[in-house]
């Protein structure tokens, strides 16, 4: 039996190399995911699913080349792809068409990522819209990937059309992948540079923010423990201070003295514009970066530090007292 814990890349970065042969790990937060850990220390995610009376283990990708937040959504679609026939070849439909349905079917997202979406997809892939989807070849797809700026944004459109024409397959559209063609787009990872001092730099910064709202958001990246679009997202009804939980998550003994302080007069914690919650607040990041000197932080890079180095236990009591070491180590 593999051994199961929640997957986070503190714990599959620290994972030793078997002597020999393969080890096998299984994630708790989406059991149907696995990891492979070679004696060469290669760590590959996978799933496994029985057709016609087979076992099939199914590859996802190698970590961390694969994200695993991108890993997990990949196990129901690939499992889901694994056991269907490919249906008869169907009549001819746009690009433009298809990608409604493939959005509609297949996309799970918020509205705000959903719309920012859709803005990529119309602006890249405009030379696409009119073309049947059956007609479209792989010098067609190469010609749009070339003309996007920005490499990771061209990797990000390519993987998107490598999704919409599996679906296209799997529909039966089409019989083949026009981007297994293209050239693959390779983007040089970003050396993520901060650090417990820089942290606590980053932190000082946020402190001398003078607009209240802005100041506790930031901080939160910190103490919440959370991505910032789902701490920008906050609601007062998610709050129970009685338990000190934010929905089925345990709050720090920081974040909930930061989040008493502040007034409870709307829905959300964090007001925006026109009486919604903050969205990207890119400016007043960058002059909190630039006065920490460190105009190369981000703010998801707050939080994959504070979640590479937080040691995760399900047990939301020792979860909760476990990242309060963390902060009082970081910045006692």
């Amino acid at each position: 039996m593999a051994h199961q814990f929640f997957f986070n890349s503190y714990i599959l970065d620290s994972l030793p190399s078997p002597e020999t042969g393969f080890d096998v790990v299984q994630d708790l937060s989406e059991p149907r995911l696995r990891m492979y850990i070679t004696q060469r220390g290669v760590k590959s995610f996978f799933v496994r699913k029985r057709v016609n009376g087979h076992d099939k283990r199914i590859i996802i990708g190698k970590y961390p080349e694969t994200d695993i937040e991108d890993a997990r959504s990949k196990v129901s679609e690939i499992l889901d792809a694994a056991v269907q026939k490919i249906p008869n070849r169907r009549k001819k439909i746009s690009f433009k068409n298809f990608v409604d349905l493939y959005l509609e079917h297949k996309v799970r997202r918020g509205e705000d990522s959903l719309n920012k979406l859709k803005r990529a997809i119309k602006l890249h892939f405009v030379n696409l819209m009119d073309k049947n989807i059956q007609d479209i070849k792989s010098c067609d797809l190469q010609r749009v990937l070339d003309k996007i700026a920005g490499r990771a944004m061209a990797l990000r459109m390519q993987e998107l059309l490598q999704s919409i024409f599996n679906y296209a397959i799997a529909m039966g559209y089409c019989h083949d992948n026009p981007v297994d063609d293209t050239e693959k787009i390779q983007v040089v990872r970003r050396e993520r540079k901060l650090n417990k001092s820089g942290l606590v730099k980053l932190l000082s910064a946020i402190k001398k923010e003078k607009d209240v709202n802005l100041r506790s958001a930031f901080l939160m990246l910190i103490y919440g423990f959370a991505p910032k679009t789902k701490i920008f997202k906050m609601r007062w009804e998610d709050l129970d201070f009685n338990h000190d939980m934010w929905g089925d998550m345990p709050l720090s003994g920081r974040a909930v003295l930061l989040l008493q302080d502040l007034p409870q007069d709307g829905e959300w914690v964090f007001m925006g514009r026109g009486r919604f919650h903050l969205t990207d607040p890119r400016v007043a990041w960058k002059r909190i970066v630039t006065n920490a000197n460190m105009p190369y932080v981000t703010m998801d890079d707050v939080y994959k530090f504070m979640m590479h180095a937080l040691v995760w236990n399900p047990d939301k009591d020792n979860l909760r007292n476990n990242m309060n070491d963390l902060i009082d180590e970081l910045f006692a």
